[in-house]
């Protein structure tokens, strides 16, 4: 059925009075229930019929004009105008948004603080010296080492509560910035910097690549237990490297194969705080975020190292 109005019908809209007007479009907003597809019909901008229906003079039909109104980009109920992250989202996006930038929030002020004390370190000659020279600086650089895996356990149990979680993630965060300026105290600069470049280039590359595979239906989590199983032999070869040290060789072999590992896990963590860690896991999902970037950045370190010597 063709649903234009006739040519008498769009002269009479013309020229008539205000009242006809209205009544004209009232028979075709009820049919289309929606005002541009109105407008374009009988062929007038949609910003005249709003003028004319919202006109104090027809209260009760502008009333039922903004009843009938579709949706529209900014309504609470559409969930706003972001677009799902990927293709079986249920939640809003909006909220898993705030999340997501929440999450990299806390990363850059963990990041910010890790190249502080770690550039200070690195600076001031006689910090290093004294973990390197004395006995006492020994030992505390050992307490120092196993102080993020002991603040871990009270950091998982009181990840959700406030400020307890923010203070211990500090504890965590100056403790891992201290053992990674101790690293880079006596490391050449161009391999610092070299490193540096490189795992920014590459986390960069690798949270974009996964948010589109995450909005083109791609999922990752089958990696969980293939990377958590190359991590264990990684643990295990660094314990036999202590006791039995092996060559320059093995050490960039080592150094590449964690380098491609925490690669994976940056890609695995990513696509977990896309779909699958709730608004109350921040702080443990900035950790293992963190803890990615760090380790991928000393484990270039370690072969760029073993290249200069």
């Amino acid at each position: 059925m063709n649903l234009l109005l006739p040519l008498s019908s769009r002269n009479r809209f013309f020229h008539g009075n205000k009242k006809q007007k209205i009544q004209i479009f009232y028979l075709r907003f009820r049919s289309y229930h929606n005002r541009d597809s109105a407008a374009k019909q009988i062929q007038l901008p949609p910003s005249l019929l709003d003028r004319d229906i919202q006109s104090s003079n027809f209260p009760a039909l502008s009333v039922m004009y903004q009843w009938n109104l579709p949706y529209r980009k900014d309504d609470v109920e559409t969930g706003g105008s972001s677009r799902p992250l990927y293709p079986t989202m249920l939640e809003n996006p909006d909220l898993r948004w705030g999340f997501i930038r929440k999450i990299y929030s806390i990363i850059a002020f963990q990041l910010l603080a890790t190249v502080a004390v770690a550039a200070t370190v690195v600076t001031v000659h006689p910090i290093a010296l004294f973990f390197a020279t004395t006995g006492l600086g020994l030992a505390l650089y050992i307490v120092i080492i196993i102080t993020p895996f002991l603040v871990m356990c009270p950091l998982y149990y009181y990840h959700q509560k406030h400020p307890v979680n923010y203070l211990l993630l500090g504890v965590f965060t100056l403790a891992l910035a201290f053992v990674v300026g101790l690293t880079c105290a006596f490391t050449n600069g161009k391999v610092i910097l070299e490193s540096a470049i490189l795992t920014t280039v590459v986390v960069l590359s690798l949270t974009l690549y996964t948010f589109w595979a995450a909005k083109k239906g791609y999922d990752f989590n089958f990696l969980g237990p293939f990377l958590f199983g190359a991590l264990i032999v990684l643990i295990v070869f660094a314990l036999i490297q202590v006791l039995f040290p092996l060559g320059r060789i093995s050490v960039m072999i080592y150094g590449c194969l964690v380098s491609i590992i925490f690669c994976g896990y940056i890609v695995y963590d990513t696509d977990n705080l896309i779909k699958r860690y709730t608004y109350d896991e921040y702080i443990w999902a900035a950790v293992s975020l963190y803890l990615d970037i760090i380790n991928l950045f000393l484990s270039l370190l370690t072969v760029f190292r073993a290249l200069e010597r």
